[in-house]
């Protein structure tokens, strides 16, 4: 068989990419392995989608190094014993792709992973020599995302964060029995090892730039990693935990969630169907939840029976839902870490509630010019001119049109119109 050309490996190695998730975004189109193409977490092959520091959207070219590997994982459709066909970028391949889509500003930046090929170190170096060309021979000034690999000496990941913003190493699997069984060759003590010095040097060097400026930086996007949901019998409680765990203990800037695809010839131990798409939006869903509104594992547990999110409504309102009894919240009196616990209240909106409530008194149309979804908040608060009665006695406050009689009249029509 020939060599493939470069814009066949571009197709290879991008196609080959979009399992990884770690700078994706989520709840896109159902994808699958099965037949080598498919839809990943994100639309348009080779294309993602990932944050700065500041916040900014940015877009990666988004490839491996190549699709080969010494490992075998048993939900990898890279592994050792798959028959897709391989493919492997030279370094100056990569280089001149990336430099190439950046000065036709398709792309604003580089995300680069790989298969484990001779060795990890040998992987990881492959890996800095291309992100160390760029800044250093190209002065290249995008945005670069790196894979780490677990087993990589220290040293070679140390010089990693010189040159790329964000680094990354994927747990894999939420729990280290189920790594144990799929991915014999990984052990989650070194992952987290590796996760454990990651997050130590760059905690050094944030702490270098604060005291002397002219400090090196070194992957000021911090460190993220994924874990694939649905390949093993986890519940997602399970996966919050674990995920939990990484944020404290790692300053993990981001866990990302990847569904289960089926792959071919995949081993009997696998599930033989993917698991729903809209849990794995769920999962981020109440990641965010644990993160920036102030809920604990306890909590997620009130609103997940049996360990599972429920797939029908946001973890948000579920829990909710099953705390009836502290709603609804005087919009006006109730402190900020209650109203972040309202369905349709994100930060911004409450730290926008607290500011206003300072100069006056707010009423529901003060509030509606606030919120993305006045319909989402209303069961769930009250002002001087409304108060949800009714709607909190339902045994779903969001479900079905509005019945029974409410405080103040003149907001029945309007409550109709939102309800029914």
């Amino acid at each position: 068989m020939p060599a493939p050309s470069l814009r066949q490996k571009l197709e290879i190695l991008a196609d080959a990419a979009k399992y990884d998730a770690s700078c994706a975004s989520s709840g896109t189109s159902r994808r699958t392995s099965r037949g080598g193409r498919g839809i990943g977490s994100t639309e348009g092959m080779g294309i993602c989608h990932s944050y700065a520091p500041d916040g900014r959207c940015i877009s990666l070219l988004k490839i491996l190094l190549t699709n080969s590997c010494i490992f075998d994982c048993a939900f990898c459709i890279n592994r050792r014993s798959s028959s897709v066909r391989r493919a492997r970028f030279t370094l100056d391949e990569v280089v001149r792709l990336t430099l190439g889509f950046y000065a036709r500003n398709y792309i604003e930046g580089l995300f680069l992973s790989s298969g484990i090929i001779r060795s990890p170190d040998y992987t990881m170096a492959q890996l800095v020599l291309v992100a160390k060309t760029l800044r250093q021979v190209h002065d290249f000034r995008g945005y670069i995302h790196l894979k780490t690999i677990p087993d990589a000496s220290p040293e070679l990941v140390r010089e990693a964060g010189l040159f790329a913003d964000r680094l990354s190493i994927n747990i894999e699997l939420p729990t280290a029995q189920s790594l144990a069984a799929l991915a014999p060759e990984k052990d989650a003590g070194r992952i987290e090892g590796s996760m454990a010095q990651l997050g130590t040097a760059i905690a050094e060097a944030r702490d270098g730039r604060r005291r002397f400026r002219h400090a090196p930086r070194f992957a000021p996007a911090g460190q993220s990693t994924q874990m694939i949901v649905g390949a093993d019998a986890a519940d997602d409680l399970a996966i919050l935990a674990t995920a939990d765990g990484l944020y404290r203990r790692h300053a993990m800037r981001r866990v990302y969630y990847s569904a289960y695809s089926p792959i071919p010839d995949a081993s009997h131990s696998l599930p033989p169907a993917p698991p729903p798409l809209v849990r794995e939006h769920r999962l981020y869903q109440a990641d965010w939840m644990l993160r920036f509104y102030g809920f604990t594992l306890a909590d997620l547990a009130a609103a997940a029976p049996g360990g599972r999110l429920p797939l029908d409504r946001d973890p948000k309102l579920a829990w909710a839902l099953a705390n009836r009894h502290l709603f609804p919240l005087d919009v006006n009196r109730a402190p900020r870490e209650l109203l972040l616990r309202v369905p349709g209240l994100g930060p911004k909106v409450v730290g926008r509630i607290l500011s206003s409530r300072r100069h006056r008194t707010l009423r529901f149309a003060d509030l509606a010019r606030l919120v993305a979804s006045p319909a989402k908040v209303k069961p769930f608060v009250t002002t001087p001119d409304w108060r949800p009665t009714a709607l909190l006695d339902r045994a779903d406050p969001l479900a079905g049109p509005v019945a029974g009689p409410v405080e103040h009249p003149v907001e029945r029509p309007r409550q109709l119109a939102l309800f029914g």
